[in-house]
């Protein structure tokens, strides 16, 4: 018998959650699929529940659009990213970082220069598993030509492919975490740095010490040759060209919004498309939707190169509304608010609710198998929490990146772990102790909420804006 008095318990809160999780777990470990559809099946269940509690379908749908406006900004931003990425690979951008990033390949630091190289590609193009599924093949082959265990040579890529992820305005996990929350980007990125930019250093000095074992080993500097080669028969490369990235880090330093700094990186990218790179306008413009194409009979180049545009953003997009259908349901409804009363029980301050919002992204990382929903689910379950303790969002952005976003990479079932098992073909197991970026930084998380450093609180105006950004969402719905 449905009920009408709208109480919802813990007990029946959790019930969208293990029937996502049931799906989650056959849908991408047993049949290999993605995670929309267990999401969906999460909305479905979540919303039978708020019907029988007494909520009307009206007030359900409501919710629903709630939660997928939320995430607008983080929508349009991930957009853009889409074109700015064709933009700079079209424009010959992303190739001159590519060059000039291998010319920093040194026999005696290899784990060092193959985790920077990493480093350097990612931020270029926003995108880890592009990455280690391109540079990192290559580095694969040539740290194992030198004999260097494949477990520590996945480690180094690993760790430097998920520092750009981390670092890079292009990234869709960044941006989605900023969106989500209601954070700004760029302070978003700057108050990351706090924990990235430590870590990083640790595990380049680290990898440092590593390599030192390897240093009389000779490297194949063949594989480096010939996709050097390549790209300077297919691309005019440039040191002018960095402009474009310059410019863009430059407007970020300045505090100019996002879109208009990202527009102003599409502009130069088709700029250089064109008159540096000589290509026509048409195949310009259609790069901008449709993403970039190269055939040179090189796999590592081809891989890396054939993306971008707005088409190659459509999956993470409707994964961001399948997830925010979810959680619109599960926030709007009280499921929510349900479940976190009873966690922040153990939460009560600014210390103890930062160090449960990292372990809670990390557990979401077990549960669910996707670092995506690791990002939104807790995003949305602490929000309200964190804007009564008068913390500024860029703090929750942060913690459910540290512990969601680079945690992915150490459950075995999880999409990020089954990816580099299939593209670096090393298991969890092997490189775990070597991916060091990402086991530090969560752990610096928990060190600096503790020690309360880096811990930021809202102004009066901040608080004001973030409250009235949340009700014109409310007021919309």
């Amino acid at each position: 018998m449905r009920r009408t008095d709208k109480q919802m318990t813990f007990g029946l809160a959790i019930v969208p959650f293990i029937a996502m999780i049931v799906a989650m777990v056959f849908t991408i470990v047993v049949f290999e699929g993605s995670a929309h559809i267990p999401l969906i099946l999460g909305a479905i269940v979540s919303a039978f529940i708020a019907w029988f509690v007494g909520f009307s379908w009206g007030e359900i749908e409501s919710s629903i659009y709630k939660g997928i406006r939320l995430a607008l900004p983080a929508v349009v931003i991930i957009i853009l990213v889409g074109i700015v990425i064709g933009a700079w690979i079209g424009g010959g951008i992303v190739a001159t970082m590519f060059y000039y990033g291998l010319k920093l390949i040194s026999p005696a630091f290899f784990l060092v220069s193959i985790a920077v190289i990493c480093a350097i590609v990612s931020i270029a193009t926003g995108s880890s598993w592009s990455t280690m599924g391109t540079i990192g093949i290559a580095g694969m082959g040539i740290g194992m030509s030198m004999d260097i265990p494949s477990g520590m040579v996945a480690g180094a890529i690993i760790s430097g492919a998920y520092f750009g992820d981390k670092m890079s305005p292009l990234s869709d996990t960044t941006n989605l975490a900023s969106g989500t929350v209601g954070a700004n980007l760029f302070e978003h990125i700057k108050h990351m740095t706090y924990t990235t930019v430590p870590a990083f250093i640790i595990a380049l000095g680290v990898y440092w010490y590593l390599g030192t074992k390897f240093a009389s080993n000779k490297i194949d500097f063949e594989k480096i040759e010939a996709i050097m080669k390549v790209l300077q028969e297919e691309f005019v490369i440039s040191p002018w060209l960095l402009i474009a990235p310059a410019l863009v880090i430059v407007l970020v330093s300045k505090k100019v919004p996002v879109i208009p700094s990202l527009i102003s990186g599409i502009i130069l990218g088709f700029l250089a498309d064109v008159f540096v790179q000589g290509g026509d306008i048409g195949t310009a413009v259609n790069t901008l939707q449709s993403g970039f194409f190269i055939e040179t009979g090189n796999a590592t180049i081809d891989e890396l190169f054939n993306r971008g545009g707005i088409d190659d953003m459509m999956y993470t997009v409707s994964l961001v509304i399948c997830a925010m259908t979810f959680g619109g349901i599960l926030e709007n409804t009280g499921m929510l608010h349900a479940i976190v009363n009873q966690i922040i029980k153990i939460a009560k301050t600014a210390k103890g609710l930062l160090t449960t919002t990292v372990m809670s992204a990390f557990a979401t990382n077990v549960l669910t198998a996707e670092q995506y929903i690791s990002v939104v689910l807790p995003g949305r379950m602490y929000v309200k929490r964190y804007r009564e303790l008068n913390l500024h969002p860029k703090n929750l952005s942060r913690a459910i990146e540290d512990g969601g976003t680079l945690t992915s990479v150490f459950v075995p079932w999880n999409t990020c772990a089954v990816f580099i098992f299939g593209t670096l073909g090393v298991s969890v197991i092997d490189y775990a102790p070597y991916a060091i970026l990402n086991y530090l930084v969560p752990i610096l998380s928990i060190v600096f909420a503790w020690s309360g450093l880096t811990i930021a609180y809202m102004t009066k105006e901040e608080r004001m804006n973030w409250v009235e950004d949340e009700e014109k969402v409310e007021e919309v719905g």
